[in-house]
């Protein structure tokens, strides 16, 4: 019985957050579109950090991407966001359409260095983020409105008058999060946002990205170490060690060779 309406409870929960998703007022591109990888590769000198990266990240899906430490993950990330020169394309084409498109990607990063006293607070770094006026101007009541609907989608709205450095760790998650979604982007790149997050802080993230990708149909990249968290919620999984090893279904890419050799 106990466990019966803990189910209710998560399938309100999660009907409330897709719910919240869909109050977003800006579309991504949806559609038939998706962004192409063809031979990526990054190196250090002659020595590849990863090379022949070939990969179709479709609209809608969520793709994970996992591997041991040093497989190249964050790099690969980092050649998307253009942070590190690389070898081969990378390509956001409307198949509707037949066209290629500029790619408009939001990003949470593994990290965020704060000092604990730092005088900033979230709507100084959310403003800052999507406003031209100098945030140590007047603030104005409808960028405060705005940004304070946009927390909300989070679960978020609370924290805009607070300092950065008094955040615990899901709550910054979810500050950073609703900054990367202002606006909706083609792409989401998620580079173990949460790292250090507790349980129930994790499933809240994985909710939440889980309804945005149903309703505006965003792609999706997750690194992370979660295997649990990646079989339940992810469409596909990339197994990465410098190069593609395996992708598929989170079941076949468990299920293969390489990914016991990896992971044992």
């Amino acid at each position: 019985m106990f466990a019966d309406s803990e189910k209710k409870k998560k399938k309100k929960e999660r009907k409330a957050l897709r719910e919240r998703a869909g109050h977003l007022s800006e579309r991504a591109a949806c559609g038939l579109h998706c962004i192409k990888m063809t031979d990526i590769g990054v190196y250090a000198g002659k020595t590849p950090i990863i090379e022949h990266v070939n990969l179709h990240i479709h609209c809608g899906k969520l793709t994970a991407v996992i591997g041991r430490n040093g497989a190249g993950k964050s790099t690969l990330i980092k050649a998307i966001l253009g942070e590190r020169a690389h070898t081969g394309t990378i390509e956001f084409r409307d198949m509707k359409e037949n066209k290629m498109k500029k790619l408009r990607i939001g990003y949470v990063p593994q990290h965020l260095n704060i000092k604990k006293d730092a005088p900033v607070s979230v709507y100084d770094l959310f403003a800052s983020c999507i406003s031209n006026v100098p945030v140590f101007l007047l603030r104005k009541k409808a960028l405060y409105d705005k940004i304070t609907s946009r927390l909300a989608l989070f679960e978020a709205e609370g924290l805009i008058d607070k300092k950065l450095g008094d955040l615990s760790g899901g709550e910054l998650q979810r500050v950073l999060l609703s900054i990367a979604c202002t606006p909706v982007p083609n792409l989401l790149l998620l580079d173990e946002p949460i790292s250090g997050v507790d349980q129930k802080g994790m499933e809240l993230f994985y909710e939440t990205i889980h309804g945005l990708k149903e309703k505006y149909d965003l792609s999706v990249i997750l690194v992370s170490h979660d295997l649990a968290l990646v079989k339940e919620y992810a469409d596909s999984v990339i197994l990465l060690d410098k190069t593609v090893l395996c992708e598929g279904t989170p079941q076949a890419v468990m299920e293969s060779s390489q990914f016991h050799e990896i992971f044992g």
